[in-house]
């Protein structure tokens, strides 16, 4: 469906954003030479490299080029907005934690003004061209939809927000008009709408039809060769299954139907999600974990006897058990493998009560997430006991467990996080859980770290 313009924007846009980063890179040292700030050679030529890597990162990890030509104009400018920011943050902190070089703020703030204004009028440049390839040179195809059944209509309304087709409308909407009283095949009404539109200067006829009816279109077909009229069918599967759905090919061959929405079942987003737990999880244990550790291990010693670390067995990804590292914030018991943790348990130590209140406590699952047993943001892993116990009540608790357990989650930023008195409190939890599986993006995890460092800061009624 997409114009060549449209994959030259896919294609094209990557190489002229590096190429306009480089030369704002450059022509910010100038500038800020110019202006009498001292930036170092070194930073010039040592950290553009630098520069580069982030962007081709924050591109792939975001998305930013995928399906480019089919977002609409507001998609495009909030996604460069995004990247640049996420951009000026990392580059920034590259800067700031490498002692040896010379770190200009004037540089910085040069370099990002620049790139803004190059990136912006890259894409305006680009977007005032496919506009006029639209309008003025007609280069999109004219598509129709047959059928006004749930599937048609979702379709057309799909249609009419892309840019690069031009679409006619629906036609046949009604099953009256779609198919024969007698035979049950293809009417003539709809026949000679099919016409109309094919003499209406459309190529491509989508033909939305429940799957039982397949074997009643030779006469639709017959006559769209007649017309040179492109024929493509799409099942109604929404009038069969009463579930959300999504379909995919094995092989091209066999079509398969999913009633669940998984982004991290495709590679590519279980690799920028792996890819970022790594960095993010290293980052903490090498930064924060190294003089954290002890520091925290010394007062826990100092309060009660045992271990420094609560290791337990909790239900990971597949419901497979996995050994979830905290630091103890308890005396030592023997109901801890079962009894949750309640609002002033007389288990929970001075220090204890603090590790729990600032979440201090969870920092070692970052040795759970470097080495690929949890992941930083998904649903919180349950006791075995507590597993066993919810999937017997809840019909969709297992479904939490397709994906690997978080540190944070969706349903922990929403308040529901900590002991679950009732049923219904876990339902509420597993309906958030569900929903981060089924609307996850690498933009959605990056606001739910945000909201956890606020509410940390804020303080939390439920984490005691």
């Amino acid at each position: 469906m997409q114009t060549r313009y449209l994959y030259l924007l896919r294609y094209v846009l990557p190489v002229t954003d590096l190429l306009m980063l480089n030369l704002v890179y450059f022509a910010a040292y100038d500038l800020s030479i110019y202006m009498g700030k001292n930036v170092s050679y070194e930073l010039l030529h040592h950290y553009v490299i630098v520069c580069n890597l982030i962007w081709v990162f924050n591109a792939l990890f975001f998305g930013m080029y995928t399906e480019y030509g089919a977002r609409r104009l507001e998609r495009i400018y909030r996604s460069t907005w995004r990247s640049i920011l996420m951009h000026s943050v990392l580059f920034s902190a590259y800067l700031l934690l490498e002692k040896n070089v010379d770190f200009s703020k004037t540089f910085i703030t040069i370099f990002y003004f620049l790139l803004s204004s190059a990136f912006l009028l890259n894409r305006f440049v680009g977007t005032s061209l496919q506009f006029l390839l639209i309008s003025k040179f007609h280069v999109t195809k004219k598509v129709a939809v047959m059928g006004g059944n749930p599937t048609g209509n979702r379709l057309a309304s799909y249609l009419t927000k892309q840019n690069n087709v031009d679409f006619y409308g629906i036609i046949a909407e009604r099953d009256e008009d779609f198919y024969s009283d007698k035979t049950g095949m293809i009417s003539d009404f709809a026949i000679a709408e099919m016409k109309a539109a094919a003499a209406g200067g459309v190529k491509d006829l989508y033909v939305s039809v429940p799957p039982e009816r397949m074997s009643k279109m030779h006469s639709l077909v017959r006559e769209a060769d007649k017309q040179c009229l492109r024929l493509k069918f799409i099942p109604d599967i929404a009038g069969s299954l009463d579930a959300p759905y999504t379909m995919s090919y094995m092989g091209d061959e066999f079509p398969i139907i999913t009633l669940r929405n998984e982004p991290l079942e495709l590679m590519s987003n279980r690799f920028k999600k792996r890819t970022f737990d790594i960095i993010f999880s290293g980052l903490v244990i090498l930064f924060i974990l190294s003089w954290l550790y002890p520091v925290i291990a010394l007062l826990i010693k100092l309060q009660s006897k045992g271990p420094v670390l609560f290791k337990q067995l909790r239900s990971g990804r597949n419901d497979e058990p996995f050994w979830c590292l905290k630091f103890r914030s308890m005396r030592m018991n023997s109901t801890s493998d079962k009894k949750q943790a309640t609002k002033n348990d007389d288990r929970i130590t001075p220090i204890g009560k603090f590790l729990r209140k600032t979440s201090l406590d969870e920092l070692p699952q970052f040795f759970n997430v470097f080495a690929g047993s949890m992941t930083v943001v998904g649903p919180r892993p349950h006791m075995l006991s507590h597993t066993e116990e919810y999937r017997a009540i809840i019909s969709e608790f297992m479904v939490r467990h397709f994906m690997k357990p978080g540190i944070t989650g969706w349903a922990q930023v929403n308040g529901f996080r900590g002991e679950t008195k009732a049923p219904g409190s876990m339902e509420k939890r597993v309906k958030h859980d569900i929903w981060y599986l089924e609307n996850w993006t690498a933009m959605l995890d990056v606001k739910i770290l945000f909201m956890t460092i606020s509410n940390v800061i804020h303080g939390e009624d439920n984490a005691y």
